[in-house]
C-alpha cells in the first residue's frame, strides 16, 4: 500500500449508479444503447464512492475542481453535460444518513 492509502485511508466503491454509452467517435452520450448500434464505442460507468473522513485529490493545473450542490446540477446539461446533470435523478434512490 502506498502512502498516501495509509495517510488518508481506502475509498469504498459500492454501487453502480448509471451506465452511458457513445455509439460512435462523436460527443453525444445516451443512457442506453441506441437500437440500430450493436458494438457501441464507449462504455462509461458511474459508482457511487465512499470517501473516508480525510481524503485528498489531486486536480492538473488546467482543471478546475467545483462543489457543486445538486439542486444546481439538476436539469443543467448545458452548464454541466448531460452525465453530472442526470446525478441527482440517480442518487434519488439512497436514503442518506448525516452523522
Amino acid at each position: 500500500s502506498s502512502g498516501i492509502n495509509a495517510e488518508y485511508g481506502h475509498w469504498g466503491v459500492d454501487e453502480l449508479i448509471g451506465n452511458w454509452w457513445r455509439p460512435n467517435y462523436e460527443p453525444p452520450q445516451y443512457p442506453y444503447i441506441p437500437p440500430h448500434i450493436t458494438k457501441p464505442k464507449e462504455h462509461r460507468r458511474l459508482f457511487l464512492v465512499r470517501l473516508p473522513d480525510k481524503a485528498m485529490f489531486a486536480v492538473p493545473r488546467n482543471y478546475k475542481l467545483v462543489a457543486a450542490p445538486l439542486f444546481e446540477l439538476y436539469d443543467n446539461s448545458n452548464g454541466y453535460g448531460p452525465v453530472i446533470s442526470t446525478l441527482p435523478q440517480s442518487l434519488s434512490r439512497f436514503n442518506y444518513v448525516y452523522a
